[in-house]
């Protein structure tokens, strides 16, 4: 996890490690996860910028979601996941590449 120009405290870090650890649920075949975390300064109000990037066989699944909060862009950056994951997995369940037999 990268907090870009800024520190992000233990319970935020805690919190995202926790979110983007269930993803696995859905496709247990990731290789890697990164999560970037940004400040944008647009006008009066900071932005919360949480950048997800899932290495998965064949493939970098990326989401990007911005809001006031940290943890409300990680959930949508988390709910944005799932569905590329699912999607993923229907892209190689259809080609054979994965059996049906995964857990849905």
């Amino acid at each position: 996890m990268t907090a870009v120009h800024f520190d992000a405290d233990q319970k935020l870090i805690t919190y995202i490690e926790k979110k983007t650890a269930k993803l696995e649920q859905f496709f247990d075949r990731i290789i890697d996860a990164q999560v970037f975390l940004k400040l944008e300064n647009s006008g009066q109000v900071r932005d919360k910028i949480v950048e997800l990037k899932l290495q998965v066989p064949g493939d970098t699944l990326i989401a990007t979601e911005v809001s006031k909060t940290f943890e409300a862009s990680t959930d949508a950056a988390i709910d944005n996941m799932k569905r590329q994951l699912n999607k993923h997995k229907e892209r190689l369940q259809s080609k054979g590449h994965i059996s049906d037999t995964l857990p849905s």
